[in-house]
């Protein structure tokens, strides 16, 4: 898919971090761009900036999408690219002790729904919708009509100790990529996931120096945080190869997470 001013995209999580990245990396080729995203503050500042429409929106909320994607379509006609980066983590054992007092408690149970509806079950809404909305464009070369990425993590692979839940909703999407594929192969729609690993996000940024230069170290090579720019270069290449269909890559200079 050729990216110019004729396609327009909508970027879940795009007011910060690697939706960021991805929208600003779009809007760079022309790529008219909607932010979906909960923090109206950032979001609106940078729809601003790229010239884009920011739709605040609850991906857990079927009205929210619903009206995210109908102001969008207002703005900048059908989507083509849908670029899913809105997600949390959290972290808890399944079962465990305290260590003061020896009581034991489980994993909240309310907790591991949230990191669900948020991470997979939101991705998955949202993706349902742009292809639906995506059945109504005229097809490109080779029929194409458009793509959509999901946000992974190596969790997906390297779940470490406190990530059930994270760790099954990322490897959720990673399940859903190839199916999902299969199911919008004949309206040309490609399906694509990414599964980055330790990147430079608002959620490390906050991190202690020493911490941040740990993380790094325990990267094989190159010994740094992946740059949120390194994650929108790999969605562009999803984006303009027509041939990348039904993938989801790592992308996290080769680590592997330890146990913890």
């Amino acid at each position: 898919m050729k990216l110019d001013s004729s396609v327009s995209a909508v970027i879940t999580g795009g007011a910060s971090g690697l939706g960021a990245a991805t929208a600003r990396r779009l809007a760079a080729h022309g790529v008219r761009v909607a932010l979906f995203d909960v923090n109206e503050e950032q979001g609106e500042a940078l729809a601003a900036e790229l010239g884009g429409v920011f739709c605040k929106v609850d991906v857990t909320d079927d009205a929210s999408v619903d009206q995210g994607f109908e102001k969008a379509r207002a703005a900048i006609g059908q989507e083509r690219i849908l670029v899913n980066c809105a997600g949390i983590g959290g972290s808890a054992k399944t079962a465990g002790r305290d260590k003061k007092d020896g009581t034991t408690n489980h994993y909240p149970i309310d907790q591991f729904n949230r990191i669900v509806q948020i991470n997979l079950v939101g991705s998955f809404r949202c993706s349902a919708k742009a292809a639906k909305g995506m059945l109504s464009l005229d097809p490109l070369e080779h029929g194409e009509r458009g793509v959509m990425i999901n946000t992974a993590s190596v969790a997906a692979q390297d779940g470490q100790i406190g990530q059930t839940a994270y760790s099954a909703s990322k490897a959720a999407l990673v399940g859903m990529t190839l199916p999902m594929a299969r199911d919008l192969m004949s309206e040309g729609i490609r399906v694509n996931t990414i599964m980055p690993g330790i990147f430079e996000t608002p959620l490390l940024a906050r991190l202690p120096e020493n911490v941040k230069q740990s993380l790094s170290a325990s990267v094989p090579f190159p010994k740094r945080l992946g740059s949120p720019d390194e994650f929108a270069q790999l969605a562009e290449t999803m984006i303009v190869n027509g041939y990348f269909n039904g993938e989801s890559v790592r992308l996290d200079g080769a680590i592997r997470m330890a146990p913890r």
